[in-house]
């Protein structure tokens, strides 16, 4: 009993600081260096929802951690119920979903490259200079 107890406590123990650990900056490319947004702006933002800036949103690939972290703490979906939302959006013509990028290296190459775009990558990334964080979870 000693042994599953202390399985147990490690285990939480382990979810607790991955949890902790693993956050998110949304980073985009603008000239107005002044932008900050909430997780409901930026929710809405990658959902395709009205937002007041008109930026070319990028995504991470489905199997990148980065998104795993973004869609658990802004989107708030799993990846599953993600892909039939986009899946329905495409078929009934309203949206397309966002470009999607294998790692935060081209990422954050395609982000300097092109102007008034935005995309998340992971809180230890190292992020250019020219680029704007505007959002971070916590």
């Amino acid at each position: 009993m000693k042994i599953w107890h202390g399985f147990v406590f490690l285990s939480l123990a382990a979810v607790s600081v991955f949890c902790k650990a693993e956050a998110v900056i949304v980073v985009a490319n603008t000239p107005d260096k002044s932008i900050h947004l909430n997780r409901q702006q930026v929710r809405n933002m990658f959902m395709g929802i009205v937002s007041p800036y008109d930026f070319k949103v990028i995504a991470l690939s489905p199997n990148n951690q980065a998104r795993v972290v973004f869609n658990t703490k802004v989107i708030g979906l799993t990846e599953s119920r993600i892909q039939s939302y986009w899946a329905q959006m495409r078929f009934t013509g309203r949206k397309t979903s966002p470009v999607e990028l294998q790692n935060e290296q081209l990422m954050l190459d395609f982000l300097k490259e092109n102007e008034l775009s935005v995309g998340y990558v992971s809180s230890t990334t190292n992020i250019p200079e020219g680029l704007t964080v505007i959002f971070e979870t916590e």
